[in-house]
C-alpha cells in the first residue's frame, strides 16, 4: 500500500468531512454506535476516528457517564473531529497509531474502527493491538466496505475515471477503501489475531448527495484518491471532478441522487 494511501491532510479533510461523511458515513456511524450502545460499555476506544461521524454517533446514544477516547493518526483529522463534536467532557482526544495503541492492556470495554481498517498496512497487527486494549469480554466493532461494484456511487466515479485514465486508471478505491471485502479472509483474521468469536455480517444502507456534484467532489478531492488525479492530471483536479459529475447524473439523474451503499460489519468478541 502506497503511503499516500494514509495520508489526509491539506484541503481533504474539510471537504472529506462537508462532502463524503454525510454521503457514505453517517449512516453506518448510527448503525454501529446503536450496536455498541447495546453492550452497555463503561468506557469505549475509537481507533481511526477520521472527522468523527462514528464519535458524534456514540456521544449521542451512550450516556453521558460512558468515556469515549477517540483517536487516528492524521491530525488535521482528529482537529476537524474535535471542532465538529462540539462541547463533550467524557469525549478524549488522541492522535494515534492503530497499529501501535498508547493504551494499558485490558483498558476498554469496546473498540470501534468505522472505515479504517482498510488502511492498516498489518491487519494482523491491528486486530491484536485491539484485543490487546480490550477488558476480558469485550467487544471489537468495526466496518469495511464491500467491493466497488456493490456500491453504486463510487462505481460510477471509478468507471468514469477509467475512461478519462485509460492507460493508468487511479487504483487508491479498489486498492484500499475497497480492498479488504471477503467475509472469510476477514473472519479468519481476526479469530487469527486471539478473538474467541466474530460474525461478519453485510449491511445495506442508502448514500445520498444533493448533487452529482457534490458527490464528485467528495470523491475526486475528498480523500488520497486527489493526490492520484493530481498526478496524472496536474492543474485539471476541477475539469475532472465535472467529467465523473456527469457521469453520475448520467447514471442517476438530475437534482439530488442516491444509490446503493454496502459494508461489512464485523462483531468480535475477546
Amino acid at each position: 500500500m502506497a503511503m499516500t494511501d494514509e495520508v489526509f491532510a491539506g484541503g481533504i479533510p474539510e471537504i472529506y468531512d462537508q462532502y463524503l461523511v454525510p454521503m457514505v458515513f453517517e449512516p453506518y456511524a448510527r448503525d454501529i454506535a446503536e450496536r455498541i450502545a447495546r453492550f452497555q460499555p463503561h468506557s469505549v476506544l475509537e481507533v481511526a476516528a477520521g472527522t468523527g461521524a462514528l464519535t458524534r454517533a456514540l456521544a449521542k446514544v451512550l450516556p453521558p457517564d460512558v468515556a469515549i477516547t477517540a483517536s487516528d493518526l492524521n491530525p488535521p483529522m482528529l482537529e476537524m473531529a474535535k471542532s465538529r463534536q462540539g462541547a463533550d467532557s467524557r469525549t478524549s482526544w488522541l492522535q494515534a497509531d492503530g497499529l501501535a495503541l498508547p493504551f494499558d492492556d485490558g483498558s476498554f470495554d469496546v473498540v470501534a474502527c468505522q472505515f479504517g481498517v482498510m488502511f492498516f498496512p498489518e491487519k494482523n497487527k491491528g486486530f491484536r493491538e485491539a484485543l490487546r486494549v480490550l477488558k476480558p469480554g469485550g467487544h471489537y466493532v468495526f466496518a469495511v466496505w464491500d467491493k466497488v461494484a456493490n456500491n453504486d456511487f463510487i462505481n460510477v466515479v471509478s468507471e468514469a475515471l477509467d475512461h478519462e485514465f485509460p492507460a493508468d486508471p487511479p487504483r487508491f478505491m479498489q486498492r484500499t477503501p475497497h480492498g479488504y471485502h471477503d467475509p472469510d479472509v476477514i473472519e479468519g483474521d481476526v479469530r487469527a489475531a486471539g478473538f474467541s468469536a466474530a460474525t461478519v455480517e453485510t449491511v445495506d444502507h442508502k448514500s445520498a448527495a444533493h448533487s452529482a456534484l457534490e458527490a464528485a467532489t467528495g470523491y475526486c478531492q475528498g480523500n488520497p484518491l486527489r493526490g492520484e488525479i493530481e498526478e496524472r492530471a496536474p492543474g485539471r483536479l476541477q475539469d475532472i471532478t465535472l467529467h465523473v459529475a456527469r457521469a453520475l447524473r448520467k447514471a442517476f439523474g438530475e437534482g439530488p441522487i442516491d444509490g446503493r451503499l454496502r459494508a461489512l460489519v464485523v462483531t468480535a468478541t475477546r
